[in-house]
């Protein structure tokens, strides 16, 4: 659409309010345009206007060699995301100093473009880990964000010392994807790898990003239990009053 007749004062402010209403889970482009004249109608004198570039889209020559307009071009990327609704995150648990994996699964609701499915839905769901997962040919992913692959994802933290301290302990990778061309749902079957240090609880978000543009979260908790007991220590009492001293050694994985 086009608004004209908007008057600005030198060094004056102009607020474009744009509002983005997507109804599909797929990537909007688009493009806001000012076009500045002057107020009276004439050109704004330029003495090297044949050393303007042609393709220079940003200003309109008049016939004189003038300026008789600039235009100021933003793009814009509308990426929908789906709403954030109450749902059970995702609790990936082990005990510390151990290591599980598990597998967790998400629905990508209206992801299929075309599909005439809502697309405001998502849930996930931690599946039966001894259940045999196997790797699809059709499945394109990577670790992190990019617009050459299918679907991308991510884990998020709370802050970046979670992150720095989850990072090293925490893995996850794609396993399975199953496409529903009718519902529009996308099926994602993850394998998270959680192998905790000391005992913590803390919170994450998987993000899924489709490449033709909308984007999931899910919640998900980790939680660290207490570590097994290495070792039971007997003293015995040499006897009333007196001092009974045992020894044990403790190993350092670091210097």
């Amino acid at each position: 659409f086009y608004l004209t007749g908007i008057a600005l004062g030198p060094r004056g402010r102009l607020d474009i309010p744009v509002l983005f209403i997507p109804n599909t889970m797929t990537l909007y482009e688009a493009q806001v345009v000012i076009h500045v004249m002057r107020e009276n109608g004439e050109n704004w004198p330029y003495k090297h206007a044949a050393k303007l570039h042609e393709d220079l889209k940003s200003i309109t020559l008049a016939e004189n060699g003038g300026i008789r307009g600039i235009r100021w071009i933003y793009p814009i990327h509308g990426i929908p995301e789906a709403p954030q609704q109450k749902s059970v995150s995702a609790v990936v648990r082990c005990r510390a100093r151990h290591r599980v994996e598990q597998q967790v699964e998400v629905r990508l609701t209206g992801a299929v473009p075309g599909a005439t499915a809502l697309p405001a839905g998502r849930n996930a769901a931690v599946v039966d880990g001894s259940k045999p997962v196997t790797i699809q040919d059709e499945v394109q992913v990577t670790s992190g964000f990019s617009t050459t692959t299918e679907f991308l994802y991510e884990l998020q933290y709370q802050s970046d010392k979670i992150k720095s301290q989850l990072d090293s302990l925490v893995g996850i990778h794609l396993m399975q994807k199953e496409r529903d061309t009718e519902s529009g749902t996308v099926t994602l079957i993850f394998n998270i790898v959680f192998a905790p240090n000391k005992p913590m609880r803390n919170a994450a978000t998987l993000v899924v990003q489709c490449a033709k543009g909308g984007i999931w979260k899910f919640p998900l908790v980790f939680i660290a239990m207490e570590p097994e007991v290495d070792d039971v220590i007997n003293i015995e009492a040499a006897g009333l009053n007196k001092e009974a001293v045992v020894g044990f050694r403790l190993t350092s994985q670091r210097r």
